[in-house]
């Protein structure tokens, strides 16, 4: 009789185990917080390992040498001992340190005035009242379908009248507002920067400067680390008009990278070392931004 009880007694309590976790995984599902299973972790790392693949690719190149790539195009996954070398043939080859430090001013200057003239533009369409908004608004995603090849002729004779050509100012000149930058902008603070904020703010005595710094700016803030992300990543590895308009002269750094081709031969455990340096301030910068990234693009889906 007491084995019988004892098992009704479990059968119980393992009845009200299994009701809890029911209702956990119901409550779970209602606020959205289910742990994910064991099939999204491992599609998400074999997406992981397919986007990383190729610049390891690069990286088994670059620690080999000519003459082991044209025997073995594709090699082993286990590096080789030339990386140091190669390496050391890039610096010799090319000008790494004055491109690399002109990438750098190119990429953080425009970076800084997308980001700045993007919100002030984006506040302006989100917040402001004025004929023709919406007009205008239309004209400037218009011209993201514009394919910017188009315009580099007569940007190149504009440059060139005004001085320009082969000095910096010509690549960041017109890399300083976007249209995607504006976008961007304009949805995020319609929806994230109530109209109660701005109000208080003209309360407060601040006229349209002051509350665009002190409330429509750090309103902004996620959206706008995530635009200077793209932008610092897109300015860094832009090549065709820097081609166009530097040359070899005073090159960026995928300028400076394409001078390690020549006509007649391809030495890709070179060239591979060069992309290698070119790529590893990209890494480093996704490793440090990486969860300001992450907000940021989570910041840009608010609800209204």
């Amino acid at each position: 009789m007491s084995s019988v009880a004892s098992a009704h007694a479990l059968a119980g309590r393992g009845a009200a185990k299994a009701a809890a976790r029911r209702r956990k995984r119901e409550s779970d599902l209602e606020s959205g917080q289910r742990r994910p299973g064991w099939v999204t972790y491992a599609i998400l790392a074999a997406v992981v390992l397919i986007s990383a693949y190729p610049l390891y690719f690069a990286f088994l190149l670059a620690s080999s040498t000519a003459p082991e790539i044209s025997r073995n195009p594709i090699p082993s996954l286990i590096p080789q001992g030339h990386l140091a070398d190669n390496i050391a043939r890039v610096f010799a080859s090319v000008p790494f340190w004055p491109a690399i430090w002109n990438s750098v001013i190119v990429a953080v200057t425009v970076s800084f005035t997308t980001v700045l003239f993007s919100t002030l533009a984006g506040y302006s369409f989100a917040k402001l009242r004025f004929r023709g908004k919406k007009g205008l608004l239309a004209f400037v995603i218009g011209t993201m379908a514009i394919p910017p090849q188009l315009g580099i002729v007569p940007l190149f004779i504009v440059m060139v009248q005004l001085g320009q050509a082969g000095k910096l100012p010509a690549v960041i000149i017109p890399g300083m507002v976007s249209a995607f930058g504006v976008f961007w902008m304009t949805q995020y603070l319609t929806e994230a920067l109530p109209f109660e904020l701005i109000e208080a703010a003209r309360v407060d005595g601040c006229n349209m400067l002051r509350t665009f710094w002190h409330v429509a700016l750090p309103a902004a803030r996620p959206a706008a680390a995530m635009l200077a992300l793209f932008t610092f990543i897109a300015s860094w590895t832009q090549f065709f008009w820097p081609y166009v308009i530097l040359g070899p002269a005073n090159p960026t750094l995928p300028v400076a990278l394409q001078l390690l081709q020549s006509s007649y031969f391809k030495d890709m455990s070179l060239i591979m070392a060069g992309v290698v340096l070119a790529t590893a301030p990209l890494v480093a910068l996704f490793i440090v931004a990486g969860k300001q990234l992450v907000s940021g693009i989570m910041a840009g889906a608010v609800k209204g």
